[in-house]
C-alpha cells in the first residue's frame, strides 16, 4: 500500500488485496508460532496425535489448528482431537455434529413460523394549525380602522367577540338608502302603488348591509328608523387564537383586505416527513405515536389523515399529516416532534388492514441469515445418525421488521433454522472446502489455510485475493460517512489498548460491533467488483470485531486487534476518499514476536496498542488515508 491517498480501486491488471485471515471461528484465531505455551502444553500421546489430523479446544470449538504443538490462543488450554465430519450420506454443504459438539459450539435454533411482525417507521416533523379550522377575517367594506378590540397576535377570542371598528362613509350611505327603501315600502303598502318595486329595493338594501357583516338586529333597528352609524363593527365568526394580525389603528383598508387570521387549536395537525423508502409501510388511518421536546417522556397519539401523493424531490420525502386532539392546549404550532408508526406487515411486506382476513407472513429471526451482498444463507437443522445435521440453504428475504426478516422463498413453515452459531457452522464448512456462504460452489482449499507442511508457520499471514481489473471510482457519501463512524469507534478501542485498559477496550470492541452491525450502504451505487469488495471487507470487519470483543484478556484482544486494523485500513483507504480528518496508519516492527504489526490512530504521536505503557512510543507513522502523508514520515 503506497502513501498516496486512495479514492477508489487501483486500476491494475489485478488487484492484490491483503485481507487478514479472520474467517470467524473457522481457521480459528490464527496466531504466529512461539506464542508462549504453558508447561505441559501439547504433550498428547503419539498414537492419538497420529490419528488426529486437526485439533480444537474443548472450551472454544471455533479454534481449529493443524497440530497440537500449541495451546488454545484464547484460554491456553491443551488441544483435543477434532471430530471430523465423516457421517455417511451427507450432501455437499451439510455439516454433522454430535450433540456434545453442538452444545460446545453453542448452536441454538428456532422454528420458521407464520406470524404478524411490525416494522417501526420513524418520522420527524412539527405541529401546525389545522387548516380546516383556520378562518381569515376580511374587511367587507372599505374605510378607516378607528378602533381595535384585539391588537395582539396570540390573543384568545370567542365567537361573536368584537375585533375592530371601521369608519366608512359608504356604510353610512347604504344605511340611509335602507331607511329610505323601508319608508317607501311602508307607503306603497298603504296606497297599493308600486308595492313590488319598493319591496325589491328594500330587499337589495338589506342584503347589501348583511353581506357587509351587519347583524340582523342592527338591520331591524335601521329599518325601524333608529339613528344610523358610519362605523361597522367587525366580529369573530369563530372562537380560537389570533395567529396573524394585519389590522392597524388609523390605516385605511379596501374591501377584501385581510384583518386577522384565527385558528381553532383544539385540534391540530402534525406534519411529518417520511423518506420515500418508508412510504410502502404507511397508510391512512394508521396510529402514530409521537413525542415533543417540551413534554419529555409524554407520548401523544393521532391517526394519519393524509399522505401527500407527490414526492418532494429536494428532500426525497413525502408529507404525512396526522390529526391530533389538542383540547388540553399542550401542542403549539411550530413545535418539533418525533413520531413512530408500527406497521404490522402481510406476506407482501405491506401494512395489514385486517389481521383476521390476512395470512401472516413467514418470518425468521434476524440472527438466522448470513448476509453477503445480495445472497442470504440460512442453516437448517435436521436429525442425523449421531446428532444434528446442518444444511445451508440460500433464501430470498423480504423487508426487515424489528427482530425478524420476512421470507419470500427458500424456507417452509416448521423448518428449524440456526439462530446462534451459524457463522461457526459456515466457517467449519469453509475449511472443509464445502459449499458455504463465502464459497457457494465449494471445492478447493480455503485461501490462507494450508494444513499441509508449513503448520503454524502459515498462521496469521496475509492471503492474496485476485480481483478483476476495474476502473477507479469515487465512493458515494454513504460509504465514507459509514466508515467514519466505524473509525471513530475504532479509535476508542486503540486508545484503550494503548493505555493498557482492557475493561474499556472490551466495551469499545462491543461498541464497534454494534456500529458495524448497523453499517448498511446501497451497493447498487457501485460496479460489480466494488460491491463484491465492499461485501468482503464488511464481513471481515464484523468477524475481526467479534473476535476482539470476545477475547478473554488484553493479550488475546491485542492479537485480534491486528487483523481488525489491517482490514479497516484497506476499507478506509479504498472507500473513504478525501476527508477533513485523515486516518493515519502506524507500524511497529517489534509487535507480534518481531513480525511487525500495523494500527490506525487519529494523532501523529505514536501510541502503540500492542505494547501499551511498556513501549508506548515504539513505531512510526507510515501512511495516511483521506489526505496527503506528512513529509518525512
Amino acid at each position: 500500500m503506497s502513501s498516496e491517498r486512495k479514492t477508489g480501486f487501483f486500476n491494475r491488471q489485478t488487484l492484490l488485496v491483503a485481507v487478514i485471515v479472520v474467517a470467524a471461528f473457522a481457521g480459528g484465531f490464527l496466531v504466529r508460532g512461539g506464542g508462549g505455551s504453558a508447561p505441559g502444553g501439547g504433550q498428547h500421546a503419539h498414537s492419538e496425535e497420529a490419528a488426529a489430523t486437526r485439533w480444537t479446544c474443548s472450551m472454544h470449538p471455533q479454534i481449529i489448528l493443524p497440530s497440537n504443538d500449541q495451546q488454545c490462543p484464547i484460554c491456553f488450554m491443551d488441544l483435543i482431537p477434532l471430530e471430523e465430519n465423516t457421517s455417511a450420506g451427507l450432501a455437499p454443504g451439510d455439516l454433522a455434529l454430535t450433540e456434545t459438539a453442538a452444545a460446545l459450539a453453542d448452536v441454538t435454533t428456532d422454528r420458521v413460523e407464520r406470524r404478524f411482525v411490525t416494522r417501526a417507521v420513524r418520522l420527524v416533523g412539527k405541529v401546525s394549525a389545522d387548516e380546516t379550522r383556520t378562518r381569515t377575517i376580511n374587511a367587507r367594506v372599505g374605510g378607516r380602522l378607528d378602533k381595535l378590540y384585539v391588537d395582539v397576535t396570540g390573543q384568545d377570542v370567542t365567537a361573536g367577540m368584537k375585533l375592530a371598528e371601521i369608519y366608512s362613509p359608504e356604510l353610512y350611505t347604504a344605511q340611509a338608502e335602507l331607511q329610505a327603501a323601508a319608508k317607501a315600502a311602508r307607503q306603497s303598502n298603504e296606497n297599493g302603488s308600486l308595492a313590488g318595486s319598493a319591496e325589491a329595493t328594500l330587499h337589495a338594501a338589506t342584503e347589501r348591509l348583511r353581506l357587509w357583516g351587519m347583524g340582523e338586529e342592527q338591520i331591524r333597528d335601521i329599518t325601524a328608523g333608529q339613528a344610523i352609524s358610519d362605523h361597522l363593527t367587525v366580529t369573530a365568526p369563530v372562537g380560537g387564537v389570533v395567529v396573524d394580525r394585519k389590522a392597524t389603528v388609523g390605516s385605511y383598508v379596501k374591501t377584501g383586505s385581510v384583518l386577522y387570521a384565527i385558528a381553532d387549536l383544539s385540534q391540530v395537525w402534525i406534519s411529518l416527513e417520511a423518506f420515500e423508502t418508508d412510504v410502502p409501510w404507511l397508510r391512512k388511518g394508521q396510529a402514530v405515536t409521537f413525542t415533543t421536546r417540551a413534554f419529555a417522556g409524554r407520548k401523544f397519539t393521532g391517526d394519519i389523515l393524509f399522505i401527500n401523493p407527490v414526492l418532494d424531490e429536494r428532500t426525497r420525502t413525502i408529507e404525512v399529516r396526522v390529526a391530533v386532539d389538542n383540547s388540553a392546549g399542550l401542542l403549539k404550532p411550530g413545535m418539533l416532534v418525533v413520531g413512530q408508526v408500527e406497521a404490522a406487515l402481510d406476506a407482501d411486506g405491506l401494512p395489514v388492514t385486517n389481521e383476521d382476513e390476512t395470512t401472516p407472513p413467514l418470518v425468521i429471526p434476524t440472527s438466522a441469515p448470513l448476509l453477503t451482498g445480495d445472497r442470504a444463507v440460512v442453516y437448517v437443522k435436521h436429525d442425523g445418525e449421531n446428532g444434528p445435521v446442518f444444511s445451508g440453504r440460500q433464501v430470498v428475504l423480504g423487508p426487515r421488521a424489528g427482530d425478524y426478516y420476512l421470507v419470500v422463498s427458500g424456507l417452509a413453515e416448521g423448518d428449524e433454522v440456526v439462530t446462534r452459531g451459524n457463522f461457526k457452522i459456515d466457517s467449519a464448512l469453509q475449511i472443509q472446502a464445502q459449499p458455504s456462504m463465502m464459497n457457494p460452489s465449494g471445492g478447493g482449499q480455503v485461501p490462507g489455510h494450508d494444513h499441509h507442511g508449513g503448520g503454524m508457520e502459515m498462521a496469521n499471514q496475509e492471503m492474496v485475493v485476485e480481483m478483476p481489473d476495474v476502473a477507479p471510482f469515487v465512493a458515494p457519501e454513504c460509504f465514507r460517512a459509514g466508515l467514519k463512524t466505524v473509525v471513530d469507534e475504532y479509535y476508542t478501542l486503540q486508545v484503550a489498548l494503548a493505555g493498557d485498559d482492557d475493561a474499556h477496550a472490551g466495551h469499545a470492541a462491543h461498541a464497534l460491533q454494534e456500529v458495524l452491525s448497523e453499517l448498511a450502504c446501497d451497493t447498487s451505487q457501485l460496479d460489480a467488483s466494488g460491491a463484491e469488495f465492499w461485501s468482503l471487507l464488511t464481513r471481515e470487519l464484523k468477524t475481526a470485531a467479534s473476535l476482539t470483543a470476545g477475547a478473554q484478556d488484553i493479550a488475546a484482544r491485542r492479537m485480534a486487534f491486528e487483523p481488525l486494523s489491517d482490514t479497516l485500513w484497506l476499507a478506509v483507504s479504498t472507500f473513504e476518499g478525501e476527508s477533513e480528518s485523515p486516518v493515519c496508519r502506524f507500524h511497529c516492527p517489534m509487535a507480534m514476536d518481531g513480525a511487525g504489526a500495523f494500527w490506525l490512530q487519529s494523532g501523529e504521536t505514536t501510541a502503540n496498542p500492542y505494547y501499551g505503557a511498556s513501549m508506548l512510543r515504539c513505531g512510526s507513522q507510515v501512511e495516511v488515508a483521506g489526505g496527503p502523508a506528512p513529509e518525512g514520515k
